[in-house]
């Protein structure tokens, strides 16, 4: 029998990811900020065709010893966990087949904002995906056009600054020499401008 979402209460102390391991598998994207458990919406179609499309793109030139992934786990700590919408990791993490990543594995994080995680992809992951040493972070707007911000790390101060902002070719020397064509993320359907 699984948990119905009401009777899922926060642990005391606040939810950990051993909390997560005994959730059941329901397909439910679940992340942690600070011991609070965060439920996502399923993603639109557009968001999905984005995240599809940009794996299969980063695939293309990405190099032997990184490997592209999708919607896989990043365990920052036991009170934090995150789910990026596509990431490049480590080939040695990949061969692990795991069901999640540590920092340490993951070079790039993507995350394409919808309504839902404005603030969440805007502010709080970069923010957090610095701290925990993640090299680069992309966030893909899908207001009015595509458009991709594109940051590297300063492991100094823990911050990223930006590496770009792409209307039309994403390109990028860093983590690998990267021009990608936005045309060739962008959906059939992009919905309307807010």
């Amino acid at each position: 029998m699984t948990a119905a979402p009401s009777d899922v209460y926060p642990p005391p102390g606040g939810w950990t990811t051993d909390d997560l391991d005994a959730l059941p598998e329901d397909g439910q994207r679940r992340e942690l900020l600070d011991g609070v458990l965060i439920m996502s919406p399923s993603p639109t179609a557009y968001h999905q065709i984005i995240a599809g499309r940009l794996m299969g793109a980063l695939e293309t030139g990405c190099p032997p010893t990184m490997c592209v992934t999708q919607a896989v786990e990043v365990r920052i700590n036991r009170r934090r966990s995150f789910i990026p919408d596509v990431l490049v990791v480590t080939d040695d993490a990949a061969a692990r087949f795991p069901a999640k990543f540590e920092p340490h594995e993951v070079m790039l994080a993507v995350e394409i904002v919808s309504k839902t995680s404005v603030s969440m992809d805007r502010i709080t992951k970069p923010a957090l995906y610095a701290q925990a040493g993640i090299p680069y972070y992309w966030r893909i707007e899908v207001e009015d056009g595509l458009t991709a911000h594109t940051y590297k790390i300063d492991p100094i101060d823990e911050v990223y600054y930006g590496l770009g902002e792409f209307t039309d070719i994403i390109d990028v020397t860093q983590p690998w020499a990267i021009k990608l064509p936005i045309s060739r993320l962008t959906p059939k359907h992009l919905p309307p401008a807010r």
